[in-house]
């Protein structure tokens, strides 16, 4: 009887995938009005999204030197140097135009992963291990450098102990460098990091000491789920918020565009 209801769970598909979660409530986070750095994947689906549910006045900067597309369902560019990403765009400019509106203030927040985060929300997307003799190459830092240092930073990834790391073997993209004033200091008065969006939960950082903080967990996922799968002490609230699952309406959107899920599965 046992093992045949767990064969039976096993068979059953899940009403929605990770990086679908991942997806949703990214696109919750932006706000109508706000100009967003985007990336392919998880944060273009969520600035899309966002985009068709309470945010139409949004407006996706993509590094290639794209202003203001609108990216058609089921054709979802492979970089952001592809001509997918330029549909009905308001203004199509050099990669140096679009790091000076950066550089000049004019974009609200910035969309990242990474291989490594740690308390302070430095990003690593260099290298694993030792600078002088590493485990693992990374792809770098392309832009993520700029956009981290002057611009509001949402972050997408999978919670990890391997990824949420005491101290990242380098800071590819800072965030609050050791916390407090320390960004500051380094000579970045502005941006940093605002919200953490795993597949557990949604993390902040406290107002002072700039650590990490868990701000609500997704449903069906504990304190001690969240805790399980950080390599360091994140706090988490008695009284911490439930975040609502996504919607029908949500992943309908998702689905209409990447039917394939090459971003989605």
């Amino acid at each position: 009887m046992t093992t045949e209801r767990a064969r039976i769970s096993l068979s059953v598909a899940p009403a929605y995938t990770g990086s679908e979660l991942l997806a949703v409530m990214s696109a919750r986070l932006l706000k109508d009005g706000q100009t967003v750095f985007a990336g392919v994947g998880i944060p273009l689906l969520a600035a899309i999204l966002a985009q068709k549910t309470h945010a139409p006045g949004l407006t996706i900067l993509f590094e290639g030197g794209v202003i203001g597309p609108f990216v058609e369902a089921g054709k979802l560019p492979p970089s952001t140097n592809e001509q997918r990403c330029s549909r009905r765009a308001n203004m199509l400019v050099s990669i140096t135009e679009v790091l000076l509106l950066l550089q000049r203030g004019y974009v609200d927040v910035g969309f990242m992963g990474g291989a490594q985060i740690d308390r302070f929300g430095n990003l690593n997307s260099s290298f694993i291990g030792d600078a002088e003799n590493p485990k693992i190459r990374l792809p770098g830092t392309g832009g993520g450098n700029d956009i981290a240092s002057l611009a509001d930073m949402i972050v997408a990834m999978k919670h990890e102990k391997r990824r949420f790391v005491e101290k990242v073997d380098f800071i590819t993209s800072p965030g609050f460098i050791d916390g407090g004033d320390t960004r500051a200091q380094a000579g970045l008065p502005a941006g940093g990091m605002f919200r953490v969006v795993t597949d557990l939960g949604i993390l902040g950082f406290a107002a002072e000491s700039r650590a990490m903080t868990v701000l609500a967990l997704h449903p069906g996922v504990s304190a001690a789920d969240i805790k399980a799968n950080t390599g360091f002490d994140l706090p988490v609230p008695d009284d911490v918020e439930v975040t609502p699952a996504p919607t029908l309406g949500e992943l309908a959107i998702l689905r209409e565009l990447d039917p394939e899920q090459l971003y989605t599965a």
